[in-house]
């Protein structure tokens, strides 16, 4: 997939905006779920998310081909959303998702093999305070936390998206999930 991407991004480099949108479409879906897990609000997640795709559009040129380039849109994604976390005011949106209804159907067309609406509602609840847990985390845990946990990627990736050394890393890991455990004690 790496390669793949590589040679699409010296297309780029040649002018070929054809070949950005390819991979575009390759990482969209991580990238934006980056920024909704470490954001907390799907519209600030796709604002943020095309923000990142633009950075790294106009910066291509700077990107070093000898590095993977999905940990440097990560890093870029990542900043993003520190900066907007630093800068947040509470935003409400009229057109915002009801926490605990996503996904729920009506009981009648549940089919007997698949776990009950009030169970479905129960991992919902639980999703939802774990998420907005994390989100109540220091930058600087939060950003660690979402990225070893959620996107699951290596502590190796995690240092180079941050910038930071592998041993921060690892701090920064243990103290935030000491922080969310915590947190979460009482669920």
């Amino acid at each position: 997939m790496e390669t793949i991407v590589k040679h699409r991004i010296k297309q780029v480099i040649k002018g070929d905006q054809n070949a950005y949108g390819e991979i575009v479409e390759v990482y969209k879906d991580k990238v934006f779920q980056l920024c909704y897990r470490m954001l907390g609000n799907r519209h600030e997640a796709e604002d943020i998310a095309q923000e990142a795709f633009i950075r790294a559009y106009i910066n291509i040129n700077s990107f070093n081909q000898n590095l993977k380039f999905s940990t440097w849109l990560y890093r870029i994604a990542t900043n993003l959303c520190i900066d907007r976390i630093r800068k947040k005011k509470p935003d409400y949106f009229l057109d915002a998702e009801v926490p605990g209804t996503d996904g729920l159907t009506m009981y009648s067309q549940v089919p007997s093999e698949t776990p009950l609406p009030e169970d479905e509602v129960e991992s919902i609840e639980l999703h939802d305070t774990i998420q907005k847990e994390i989100s109540k985390l220091p930058d600087k845990y939060r950003s660690v936390i979402v990225l070893k946990y959620i996107e699951e990627l290596s502590l190796n990736e995690i240092s180079e998206i941050l910038d930071l050394p592998l041993g921060t890393v690892k701090t920064r890991i243990h103290r935030g999930r000491e922080a969310l455990r915590q947190q979460l004690r009482h669920v």
